[in-house]
Order: structure tokens, then C-alpha cells, then sequence
């Protein structure tokens, strides 16, 4: 495994530990500033709908794992396919259980870091 696959498996496994325990703010500076995320049913976001929605979330309890799948680097660009399980826990509600596959492009930024930039994210409902 490269020093560069390592590092994005690192990305990954933080990006879920802190979404995890609500740290929006490591979650945010994982990715880019242009970011794009794309999910069924709305139209593409970037890094401020995704702030707002996160910090809406008081509360929620969100347990989950990621399997990454495929891993490509060519460069300073990257991408992974990735298969993700969770369930969402509101403070009053009943648990929600979400999986399925992401396919993710990661940006190699100038300080050497990688970061997400475009993520489509395919996740639904599990009965």
C-alpha cells in the first residue's frame, strides 16, 4: 500500500469517527472548498448545506462502518468506491438504518493533504 492510499484510508476512517461523535468541524476540514455532494432525491450541495445539515443534528447518535471497496490514485486526484452501514438515531425516535455505496473523488491539496471533493453518496433505507 502507498504512503497515498494509506493516507486516504486515514481520511476515511477520521471522517467516520467524527461524524460519529458530532465533530463537524474535523468532518469539515476534510474536505474541499468546492466540494459537491450528491445524493437521490435533490439537488448537488456543497460545504455550507452540508455544515447547516450537520449542525441540525444535535443529538442524533450515529453508529456506523465503511469498507472501502477500490481505491485508485492517479496523481493528486483519487477515487474510491465504498460501501457504508449506519443507523441514525434521533433523540426521541426510533433508529434508522441506511446502507449502500459511495463513489468518492478526492483532491490532493498543495500542504500534501488529501481531501473529499465530489462524493455521490447511494445509501438507503434498510428494513
Amino acid at each position: 500500500m502507498t504512503a497515498d492510499e494509506r493516507a486516504i484510508r486515514e481520511l476515511v476512517a477520521t471522517w467516520m469517527t467524527a461524524s460519529q461523535a458530532g465533530d463537524i468541524d474535523t468532518v469539515l476540514g476534510l474536505m474541499t472548498d468546492d466540494v459537491v455532494f450528491m445524493v437521490p432525491g435533490r439537488e448537488p450541495f456543497g460545504k455550507e448545506a452540508f455544515a447547516a445539515a450537520s449542525r441540525g443534528m444535535t443529538g442524533v447518535r450515529m453508529e456506523g462502518n465503511s469498507d472501502i471497496r477500490e481505491l485508485v490514485v492517479l496523481g493528486d486526484i483519487a477515487y474510491l468506491r465504498n460501501h457504508i452501514a449506519m443507523t441514525i438515531t434521533p433523540p426521541s425516535g426510533a433508529p434508522m438504518r441506511r446502507a449502500g455505496y459511495t463513489l468518492t473523488i478526492l483532491r490532493k491539496g498543495r500542504d500534501g493533504r488529501w481531501r473529499l471533493a465530489r462524493d455521490a453518496n447511494l445509501l438507503s433505507k434498510v428494513e
